[in-house]
């Protein structure tokens, strides 16, 4: 695969799999624009990029959850570079919780972080992949496709993204622009390591690799490949699917 001289925008690139994904993207030479809300975290995922080979990185600090500011994102990196090949939409929010348990802030911030930016990105990118003949990539969740215990609205917020993924690529199929998403079980992150905020985390961990019929959680490396391979001319003929990648997770849910 080969992405030299595409632009790729990367969300939620500060850590976990927007990291893992933007330090692959400049392995095979594309120009990166990398964009979350930890400033250190941008900046360790720049030096890994240009280690890795990145002719630029431009960074973006924004906060998923205001509109504005993920308005500012895609004309800044038109700005620099007038042009925008692929969309990785990563950026995400969890917070635990039930029907009873979960609040409205609760609603009101994952729906915001997790499906309002992502509509008002892929909106304001889409001109300019139509232009390019791009491609987005929205990172989802098995979490949207069955129902699991204690991720009441987070679960109502990746099956949104699971529709929205096959309504864009619908409607923008015939205009060149592909969208398809990757729904990963449990991947080893920053969020899913904050889950079990009390106890043992080992012990919490091995539980949920266990609840894998392979045995084992995924990784970043694993959905990266698979976000570069859906990005990428290897699959030109894919758009509307949902990968699902969960070492057999979906097989257990009754």
């Amino acid at each position: 695969m080969s992405f030299a001289g595409k632009v790729v925008l990367v969300t939620g690139a500060s850590s976990g799999i927007g990291r893992e994904a933007a330090q692959d993207f400049a392995k095979h030479g594309a120009v990166l624009a990398i964009s979350g809300r930890d400033k250190d975290g941008l900046n360790s995922t720049e030096l890994e990029c240009r280690k890795n080979g990145a002719k630029d990185v431009l960074q973006i600090q924004a906060e998923f959850s205001n509109q504005k500011e993920v308005e500012s994102v895609v004309d800044r990196v038109v700005e620099k570079y007038n042009r925008l090949d692929i969309l990785i939409n990563n950026a995400g929010a969890w917070r635990p919780g039930s029907l009873v348990t979960s609040t409205v802030e609760d609603f009101d911030t994952l729906f915001a972080v997790n499906v309002k930016s992502m509509f008002i990105l892929t909106q304001k990118a889409m001109p300019y992949l139509v232009e390019s003949k791009g491609n987005i990539v929205n990172v989802s969740s098995i979490a949207g496709l069955h129902a699991f215990d204690g991720a009441f609205v987070y679960s109502m917020t990746k099956a949104a993204v699971d529709q929205f993924t096959k309504l864009v690529a619908r409607e923008c199929a015939p205009k060149g622009v592909r969208v398809n998403s990757v729904n990963p079980a449990s991947v080893n992150t920053n969020i899913t390591r904050s889950i079990e905020i009390e106890g043992d985390l080992d012990a919490f961990q091995e539980r949920r690799a266990q609840a894998h019929p392979i045995g084992r959680m995924g990784t970043t490396q694993e959905v990266s490949k698979a976000i570069l391979f859906l990005a990428s001319d290897d699959s030109a003929w894919t758009t509307g699917s949902i990968f699902v990648l969960d070492g057999g997770r979906c097989l257990t849910v009754k």
